[in-house]
């Protein structure tokens, strides 16, 4: 069972995510609050599995939110869910460790989607933010040459998850099993030192992996 915290200032926010979560058989809602700060403290107390986190709120905004929550130990994955799409939002989310960026207008699916996809260390962001927002960022920083010890394969898999493939994408296109995907995932971020898979992309994109 994941178990999800949701921060939003919006009373009705708070209950449409809750009723959609918790249609799924997997998904428990375990707590809900309508600040930032009061989000920090509930994740210490309640210890989700996923935070779901608005960024405009009272006091403390989410994004502060979120580097906070990211930094404890055995830290919950924190969506950020917002109804602004700017590059400075996102680039701050992941910056502060957020393990997925999500429109509020995107519908129950993805909402569903990306909840379990954070509880299994993956990301959900639209690929085609990613995409332009790194890109974006690649070029206007010199490339890095970072030691990183990878493999043949984890580079081509790093490579894929810049592009904004999904695991079952890498899965089918390599011909290999969904567990082995997420195997080389975990053992990229551990050489990498990077907390998720858009950090693995941001290291990707500044690598230069996809000139």
């Amino acid at each position: 069972m994941i178990g999800v915290l949701l921060a939003d200032d919006h009373e009705m926010v708070r209950t449409g995510f809750r009723m959609v979560l918790e249609a799924e058989d997997d998904i428990a809602v375990v707590g809900l609050v309508g600040t930032g700060q009061d989000a920090v403290g509930a994740a210490r107390r309640l210890r989700p599995d996923v935070v779901l986190m608005d960024i405009r709120m009272p006091g403390m905004n989410g994004l502060d939110a979120t580097r906070l929550i990211t930094e404890m130990p055995e830290a919950p994955r924190v969506v950020v869910v917002t109804t602004f799409d700017t590059d400075e939002y996102l680039r701050t989310a992941i910056q502060a460790g957020a393990s997925g960026f999500l429109l509020k207008d995107a519908g129950p699916r993805l909402l569903v989607e990306a909840v379990r996809a954070a509880a299994d260390g993956d990301a959900l962001v639209s690929p085609s933010i990613t995409v332009r927002l790194l890109g974006e960022i690649a070029d206007a920083q010199p490339p890095v040459e970072v030691p990183h010890g990878l493999s043949a394969r984890e580079l081509e898999i790093a490579t894929a998850i810049a592009q904004g493939r999904t695991n079952e994408e890498i899965a089918a296109d390599m011909f290999i099993t969904l567990s082995t995907v997420k195997s080389h995932a975990r053992n990229i971020s551990v050489k990498l030192g990077a907390r998720n898979r858009v950090e693995i992309a941001a290291w990707a994109w500044r690598s230069r992996l996809l000139d």
